[in-house]
C-alpha cells in the first residue's frame, strides 16, 4: 500500500483542485492520501468526495503554521475534530495575521517591482478565504512576467535571507501541539530541520528544544521528505527511537507546476499510519 501523508490544494498554496490532486494521485499509484492544505480543513469535504470515486483511502490533516524560539516550525495534524472550536479560531487567527504579513511583504517588494499590487496577489487565489502564502506572490510574479516560475521568485526576493523578507508569525508550537491533541489529532512535525545539510552541527540546544516538543504531546517526525539531509534524518530518528514516537514520509505535493515535489516520492508504512489512527479520537480514517 502506498500511503503519501502530506499534500497541498488551491484550499492553500497548492497549484491544484483537491479533486485534481487526488487524481494525480491515483495516477501515481497512491493508495492513500492525506491532504493538509495550511491552517485550514476547507478541502476536506471535496477530498472526502474525490477519494471515494477513485476508491482511495482520505487522511485528514492540517499543516498548521507555529514558532517555537522564534523559529518557523510547520506542525502536520493528522485526524483532528473539524468542530473543536479553539482550534478553528487559532486556525482563522493564523489565516488572518498571514494575511497581513504578505500586505507588509507586498509593500516591501513594490520598491522594486513597482506593478506588485495585492490585487495582482489576490487575483491569483483560486478558492473563496484560502489561505494567502508566499506562494501567491511568487504566482503574481510570475504573471505580471517578473519570472517565469514560482522557483525564480523564492530563489530571489522571496528568499528567506532576501532583503524584502517579513518572518512568518503562527500559534505557538507548543500550544498547537496541545491544541491538535484537545482536538483528538496527531501532531507530527513537518520537514524538521529541512535544508540543513551536511556541515549541520547539532547541538544540546536542539535537544532541549525538540524535547520540550516531545513533552507536550507531539506524536512523530516527517523524516523522509526531500529537504530533510541525512544528517538530521539520522539525528531525528535516534530520538525518535528514545520517545516511541512516528516516522513518516511524505512529498509535501504542491502541483505539477508548483514545486519539483512529487506525489509518492517519499511514503509512510502502512503500520505507522495505523499508529497515528490508533492515537486519535477527532476524526477518521476514510478507509477505501
Amino acid at each position: 500500500m502506498k500511503i503519501d501523508l502530506h499534500s497541498h490544494s488551491t484550499h492553500s498554496d497548492g497549484k491544484e483542485s483537491v479533486a485534481e490532486v487526488f487524481q494525480i494521485a491515483c495516477e501515481s499509484g497512491l493508495d492513500v492520501l492525506a491532504l493538509t492544505d495550511h491552517d485550514t480543513m476547507s478541502g476536506w469535504d471535496e477530498a472526502r468526495q474525490a477519494a471515494s470515486k477513485l476508491s482511495m483511502t482520505f487522511v485528514p490533516g492540517i499543516e498548521i503554521t507555529t514558532k517555537h524560539h522564534d523559529v518557523s516550525v510547520h506542525l502536520l495534524a493528522y485526524l483532528p475534530s473539524a468542530d473543536y472550536e479553539p482550534l478553528r479560531n487559532r486556525l482563522a487567527e493564523v489565516r488572518l495575521a498571514r494575511e497581513t504579513r504578505i500586505e507588509r511583504y507586498v509593500e516591501n517588494l513594490q520598491t522594486e517591482y513597482r506593478h506588485l499590487t495585492m490585487d495582482a496577489v489576490r487575483a491569483t487565489l483560486q478558492e473563496e478565504g484560502k489561505s494567502v502564502g508566499r506562494p501567491h506572490i511568487a504566482d503574481a510574479m510570475v504573471n505580471l512576467g517578473i519570472f517565469a516560475h514560482r522557483d525564480e521568485a523564492f530563489a530571489g526576493p522571496l528568499d528567506k535571507h532576501s532583503v524584502f523578507h517579513i518572518p512568518s508569525g503562527g500559534i505557538d508550537t507548543l500550544e498547537a501541539v496541545k491544541l491538535v491533541r484537545a482536538a483528538g489529532g496527531v501532531p507530527v512535525m513537518a520537514h524538521p530541520m529541512a535544508r540543513s545539510t551536511k556541515n549541520l552541527v547539532i547541538t544540546e540546544k536542539h535537544r532541549q528544544r525538540f524535547v520540550e516538543v516531545i513533552e507536550a504531546g507531539l506524536a512523530g517526525f516527517e523524516v523522509y521528505h526531500r529537504e530533510v539531509g541525512e544528517l538530521a534524518r539520522n539525528w531525528l530518528t535516534g530520538l525518535a527511537t528514545e520517545f516511541d514516537l512516528v516516522l513518516t514520509g511524505s512529498s509535501d505535493y504542491h502541483g505539477l507546476t508548483g514545486k519539483q515535489n512529487r506525489l509518492g516520492e517519499n511514503t509512510t508504512s502502512l503500520e505507522v499510519l495505523r499508529k497515528i489512527e490508533a492515537q486519535a479520537s477527532g476524526s477518521a480514517i476514510q478507509w477505501a
